[in-house]
C-alpha cells in the first residue's frame, strides 16, 4: 500500500527537479523530485550496485521507500544514514517512525532520544521525552472502536475521505482508469465519487455530477448543511490554467462549487488565500457552518503542514486565515481536520505521539479554541496510516481511511463504531531480586496470552512495580527481563473484574553458569521447525545477557534430537536449529565470531535408549547445549 499523501496534502505534483548532487545521481534525482518514488528507488539502487553510494544516496533511497510506505526497506537504508555524524535530524525522526511501524518499540525509543538530542526544542521531541514509553500504553488500552472495511465501495485503488450528506456518501477514489496515472503510486488521478445508502449499506458509486472533476486530482469534499455548497481540494488547475510554483511544483488549492439545478456541482470558485507557491486543502466545516477549517503549508506555519480556520461570512465570502494553536500544530504534519456536532476537533498527525505513521487525534472545544490533544487509540489507529476521520456522536458511528494491512486497495475506507468497554482485570506485578527481595528498577515486563502473543510491555518503576489492564476470564503469562539478571516468568490465572497481584523473582545472571555450561530451560521448537518462538527467544536472551556482560566469552551451540525420525533428517533438522539459534543471538548484537554452532542429530544422546525410550528420555535427548569455550 502506498503512502500517497505524505509530502503534503497527498496530491502536489512536481514538474521540475532540484540540482542533482552530481551527474551520476541526476536521473534518480529527477525521478525523486517528480515524486516517482518507486522508480527513484530503483535508480538509487542501481547507483549502489555500481559502488556510487554515499550518505546522500542512502538518504534519498530511504526516503523513497518511506514515502511509498515500504517501512521494511526504509528501515534498512535509514539505518545506514543515522550512523553518520552528519545525519539530518529529520532522517533520524523518519527512521524512528519506521522502527515504530515495524514494531521495534525499544529501538524507536532509542532513536527518538537521539532525535530529541539533535532538536531539543522540537515539539515532537519534547512530547516524547515527557512520556518515552507511551506506545505500549496506547496499544494496551482497550479499543474503544471497531473498524470494518466498506467492501461495497472500496476498490483496488486508493479510496478515502468519506462524508455523508443525506443518503449520499462522498469520497475520493483513483478507480477512474480513463485518467492518466500519477507518478507517485502509478494509479489514476483521483476523482470525487458519490455512493448511495441502500438498506444501510453504501453502494453503487458514481462520479460526482457537475464541473468538479477534471483530469487532475480532486478529493476531500465537504458539503454545507443546506446542501448548496461543496468545498473540495484539487491540483492548482482553474479555468483551464495549470499553474506551478517558482520551483516547478503544482500545488493543491481549495475550491468551492454551488449546487445548480440541472448542472450539478458547478460555478467553481477558487478561495482567496490560494497560491501557486503553497498548498491549501482538506476542508472541514464547523457545526454552525460559520467556520471553514483547512490545512496549509503557507508561510508563517509551525510545521510541514498546519491546520487553519477562517470565517464564512453571511454572503458566503471567506475571512482571513488563522492558524490553530501550538497544542494542535507541531513541527510535523497535521492533516484532515473534522469537527463533529459537539464541536470536537479530529485530525491526523505524524507529529503527536502515535502508534503508526499518521494517527487520528481529538481535542474537545474550549470556547474559541481546542483543549488537550489525545490519541483515539487502537481500533481507529494502527501501525500504518490512519486519516480522514469523521464521527457522528449521536449515532456513535463514523469513518476512517487507512492503508492498514488486509485492505482491498492502497487506501480503504472503514466504518467505525463505538464499542462498550468490556470487563477489565488490573494486574499489578512486582519484580524483585530473588535473594535480597529488593525491588528491581527498569526491568522490562512483557504480558503474553496463552497463544504466545505479546499483548503489552511495561517497565518497572522505582518501586519495582508495573501495572497492566487486560480482558477478564483469560489466563496470561508475565515475563521479566533486565541485564545482569536471569529472565523469569510467572503465570497469571484468569480473573473477573478485579485486581490481581504477581511477583517475579530474578536471580543474578551468573546463576545460570554451571562449570563450563550455560544452563537454560529447554529451547522449544515446533515439530519439524527451526524458527525461534517467543519461549525460545525468552531463554536465549539469557545467553545474550551473559555474553554482553562478559565481552570476551565465546560459546559453542550444540543442537540434538531424539531417536525418532531418520538419521539424515534429524541431523539436518538439528543443524538448522543450531544455526537459527546462533542467528538469533547475533541479531541481538553479539558478534558472530564469538559463536559456533553445530547440529548433531541423534548421534550424541544424553540417554542411549535407542528404540526403547520413554517420553521423558526423548525429552532429555531433544536439547540444546551452550558450552563456554572461552571466558
Amino acid at each position: 500500500m502506498k503512502k500517497i499523501y505524505t509530502i503534503f496534502l497527498l496530491l502536489a505534483v512536481s514538474t521540475s527537479f532540484v540540482t542533482a548532487q552530481n551527474s551520476k545521481t541526476k536521473k534518480a534525482d529527477k525521478l525523486y523530485a517528480n515524486l516517482a518514488y518507486t522508480d527513484a528507488a530503483e535508480a538509487y539502487q542501481k547507483l549502489l550496485k555500481r559502488g556510487d553510494g554515499d550518505l546522500y544516496v542512502f538518504e534519498r533511497l530511504a526516503n523513497s521507500y518511506y514515502f511509498i510506505n515500504d517501512t521494511k526497506k526504509a528501515e534498512t537504508y535509514y539505518k545506514r544514514v543515522v550512523k553518520s555524524k552528519d545525519a539530518n535530524p529529520e532522517a533520524v525522526y523518519n527512521y524512528a517512525q519506521t522502527l515504530k511501524a515495524n514494531g521495534k518499540f525499544s529501538d524507536y525509543n532509542t532513536y527518538m532520544k537521539q532525535f530529541a538530542s539533535m532538536k531539543p526544542n522540537d515539539t515532537r521531541a519534547k512530547d516524547f521525552m515527557k512520556n518515552p514509553n507511551y506506545v505500549p500504553q496506547i496499544i494496551e488500552n482497550m479499543a474503544r472502536y471497531t473498524a470494518t472495511n466498506m467492501e461495497e465501495i472500496n476498490s483496488k485503488y486508493a479510496d478515502f475521505g468519506g462524508i455523508v450528506y443525506g443518503k449520499d456518501f462522498y469520497f475520493a477514489s483513483g478507480r477512474n482508469t480513463s485518467r492518466k496515472k500519477y507518478q507517485w503510486n502509478e494509479e489514476p488521478y483521483l476523482d470525487l465519487y458519490k455512493a448511495t445508502d441502500v438498506g444501510g449499506t453504501m453502494k453503487n458509486p458514481v462520479l460526482v455530477d457537475g464541473d468538479v472533476n477534471t483530469k487532475y486530482h480532486e478529493s476531500n469534499a465537504v458539503i454545507s448543511a443546506d446542501g448548496k455548497r461543496m468545498y473540495f481540494d484539487r491540483n492548482d488547475y482553474f479555468e483551464g490554467d495549470y499553474d506551478k510554483s517558482e520551483e516547478g511544483v503544482n500545488q493543491i488549492n481549495l475550491y468551492y462549487a454551488e449546487q445548480i439545478a440541472g448542472k450539478g456541482w458547478s460555478g467553481i470558485v477558487s478561495v482567496p488565500f490560494n497560491s501557486d507557491e503553497y498548498s491549501v486543502g482538506h476542508p472541514a466545516l464547523s457545526p454552525d457552518g460559520k467556520t471553514l477549517y483547512f490545512v496549509s503549508d503557507m508561510p508563517g506555519g509551525k510545521g510541514m503542514s498546519d491546520i487553519y480556520k477562517t470565517s464564512i461570512n453571511a454572503d458566503g465570502t471567506l475571512g482571513t486565515p488563522q492558524r490553530l494553536g501550538d497544542n494542535i500544530n507541531t513541527e510535523g504534519k497535521e492533516l484532515f481536520p473534522y469537527v463533529d456536532s459537539n464541536g470536537t476537533l479530529y485530525f491526523s498527525s505524524d507529529g503527536h505521539l502515535g502508534i503508526g505513521g499518521l494517527d487520528v487525534f481529538m481535542a474537545e472545544t474550549q470556547g474559541s479554541s481546542f483543549g488537550t490533544v489525545s490519541n483515539l487509540g487502537s481500533g481507529v489507529n494502527t501501525s500504518d496510516d490512519d486519516f480522514a476521520y469523521k464521527y457522528d456522536p449521536a449515532t456513535e458511528t463514523g469513518y476512517v481511511s487507512s492503508n492498514r494491512k488486509g485492505g482491498k486497495g492502497s487506501d480503504d475506507i472503514y466504518m467505525v463504531k463505538a464499542v462498550e468497554i468490556p470487563c477489565v482485570v488490573k494486574i499489578n506485578v512486582m519484580v524483585v531480586n530473588e535473594y535480597t527481595k529488593a525491588p528491581i528498577v527498569g526491568a522490562r515486563v512483557d504480558l503474553y496470552d496463552t497463544m504466545e502473543n505479546k499483548l503489552s510491555t511495561k517497565t518497572t518503576g522505582a518501586d519495582g512495580k508495573a501495572t497492566f489492564e487486560t480482558a477478564c476470564d483469560q489466563e496470561h503469562e508475565l515475563q521479566a527481563v533486565i541485564s545482569d539478571f536471569e529472565s523469569n516468568a510467572t503465570k497469571v490465572a484468569s480473573a473477573n473484574d478485579e485486581t490481581v497481584s504477581a511477583t517475579i523473582s530474578l536471580r543474578p545472571i551468573e546463576e545460570i553458569i554451571v562449570e563450563d555450561k550455560i544452563v537454560l530451560n529447554p529451547i522449544l521448537f515446533d515439530l519439524d521447525k527451526s524458527n525461534i518462538k517467543p519461549q525460545a527467544a525468552f531463554e536465549l536472551d539469557k545467553v545474550v545477557s551473559i555474553m554482553t556482560k562478559y565481552p570476551n566469552m565465546e560459546i559453542d551451540i550444540a543442537s540434538h534430537t531424539d531417536f525418532r525420525g531418520k538419521d539424515e533428517y534429524n541431523l539436518a533438522l538439528s543443524e538448522r536449529r543450531a544455526q537459527s539459534t546462533r542467528q538469533y543471538i547475533i541479531s541481538k548484537g553479539i558478534d558472530g565470531k564469538r559463536l559456533t554452532a553445530k547440529g548433531y542429530g541423534e548421534t550424541k544422546p544424553r540417554v542411549a535408549c535407542g528404540d526403547n525410550c520413554t517420553e521423558e528420555e526423548h525429552q532429555l535427548n531433544r536439547r540444546s547445549e551452550f558450552t563456554i569455550t572461552k571466558r
